[in-house]
């Protein structure tokens, strides 16, 4: 796998490429749009953009008028802002409204690193797959977030996506069709199945590697839809292995690991063990240290794998 763009350098560019061929497509900014990468599509398209400044409950409320106007509007700032900052104006002008409007925020977890716990968006998707109507993602690496932006805009309704601020390895197969509600499964396994979104995706894709040594056959599986889900691949999963284990730079309530307990206990029990934030905030400090530090790691998920398959 090489290394290629970061996540919301790519969501920079597919926003542009569609521009050309959307003239529906309007965006926003909460005067980010440095950080978030979308200053191109301002320099391109002057008169679909806007920067609303630091006032993210009002850039909300101004999408949901677009898109009665007839556009498609798409919402850019950090997680910690929205969701965090502007749930209310979320739930009632745009859940409850069943809007198409899409809210594409970067800089979530850990990896935002220095920033600290206050930007450290670790509830984010717990918040935004709570509300009726809208398709919540977190895509991995450089096409995998293109494929979901892309999609995003063409379907007729709200959506989020949780977009990575840190370069992340490519391991999505370009040719894939991507599809609402499908996982991705990167490498078939028969005793124990790694799941993960985000800037985990390289990380299990790593700990498969490590469980050879340990005669573990580990099926892989990229999981970009947080709702819904692909209940069918996690049942199978359920079926097929001895367990399953969640990676996430996330809670572990209400994330990735909730979304497949909830489905296993309820259709098809099996041992699910999660790698994530265990109810505490993050801090400042090097994305990687953090990483360690909270165990977001190859060696803990290793670990967890051992402790199912050897019970």
């Amino acid at each position: 796998m090489n290394k290629l763009l970061a996540p919301r350098d790519a969501f920079g560019k597919e926003l542009v490429d569609i521009g050309e061929i959307n003239s529906d497509l309007f965006v926003l900014s909460g005067d980010l749009g440095g950080a978030t990468k979308i200053n191109g599509f301002e320099n391109k398209f002057p008169s679909r953009f806007l920067n609303t400044g630091i006032a993210e409950q009002n850039m909300i409320s101004m999408a949901a008028g677009l898109e009665r106007m007839g556009y498609v509007p798409v919402v850019s700032t950090f997680c910690c802002f929205a969701p965090g900052r502007v749930y209310d104006q979320i739930r009632q002008s745009i859940s409850y409204s069943n809007s198409n409007v899409k809210i594409m925020s970067t800089h979530p977890g850990l990896a935002v690193g220095m920033d600290g716990a206050i930007h450290q968006s670790l509830d984010d998707l717990a918040l935004m797959r709570a509300l009726p109507n809208f398709v919540v993602l977190a895509p991995s690496d450089e096409i995998e977030t293109r494929k979901a932006v892309k999609w995003a805009i063409d379907y007729k309704g709200p959506v989020y996506i949780r977009i990575g601020r840190k370069e992340c390895a490519n391991c999505f197969d370009a040719n894939c069709e991507f599809e609402l509600g499908k996982s991705y499964t990167l490498k078939e396994g028969n005793d124990i199945t790694l799941i993960a979104h985000g800037s985990m995706v390289p990380i299990i894709i790593d700990a498969a590697k490590e469980l050879v040594n340990h005669n573990i056959d580990a099926r892989i599986i990229s999981f970009p839809f947080i709702k819904p889900a692909d209940r069918k691949a996690i049942i199978k999963a359920s079926k097929e292995t001895k367990g399953i284990i969640t990676a996430e730079d996330h809670f572990l309530n209400g994330g990735l690991f909730s979304v497949i307990s909830e489905i296993t206990a309820s259709e098809c029990p099996c041992i699910v063990k999660g790698v994530g934030i265990n109810d505490t905030f993050g801090e400042s400090g090097n994305p990687d240290e953090l990483y360690e530090k909270y165990g977001l790691t190859v060696q803990n998920i290793v670990e967890k794998a051992l402790e199912i398959t050897e019970s």
